[in-house]
């Protein structure tokens, strides 16, 4: 059995491929894609399982390696104390310490959610966002009419259907007063 630690970052993922008895067969550094991974994933010994620190790019990369290796850990990074300790540390010592602890069998793993879960969650971070986004532009849309002394109603802007759910966007009606129009065009241009 080969045991791999990956150091996985934005960009780029360092590797350290070593056998039972700790010898370092391969090393270096992979671009953080599909088409990399799969050429890089061509070139291992076989059998092999790896190890990563949980990131929020440790999804994707733990799903794509799945059906190729042994084993796909992922450990915790707070109960991770072996990296953060040490006195030496870039990329390539890291991924040689995760592959460690997994040969030695001291991976402090974490739980990793099913795929489905996991893009539910996306989705659900990305609405809170969107939510988040339109209910600040609204108190900044009542903040603006308010410094200029332009009276008007929530209800009947809800009604007349100047905020439409769920979007950014803002519609132009006639009953509206000229300083809300002009809002609607700096929030456009926003």
């Amino acid at each position: 059995m080969y045991y791999i630690g990956l150091d996985v970052h934005k960009k780029t993922i360092s590797y350290c491929v070593k056998d039972v008895s700790g010898q370092v067969h391969q090393e270096g550094k992979v671009g953080a894609t599909r088409w990399e991974l799969d050429d890089w994933m061509k070139t291992l010994p076989q059998p092999w399982t790896v190890a990563m620190e949980a990131t929020i790019f440790t999804g994707w990369i733990y799903d794509h390696l799945l059906p190729h290796a042994q084993q796909v850990k992922v450990a915790h990074p707070l109960m991770l104390r072996v990296i953060a300790a040490a006195k030496k540390k870039n990329d390539r010592i890291d991924a040689g310490k995760i592959a460690d602890c997994l040969r030695c069998d001291f991976l402090p793993e974490c739980h990793m959610a099913p795929t489905p879960i996991r893009d539910r969650r996306r989705t659900l971070r990305y609405r809170h966002l969107l939510v988040r986004q339109m209910v600040q532009m609204k108190n900044r849309i009542s903040g603006l009419l308010m410094e200029t002394g332009v009276s008007y109603n929530k209800q009947r802007l809800h009604k007349v259907g100047y905020f439409r759910p769920g979007t950014r966007r803002l519609r132009n009606s006639r009953e509206l007063h000229p300083a809300i129009l002009a809002c609607n065009e700096m929030c456009a241009l926003w």
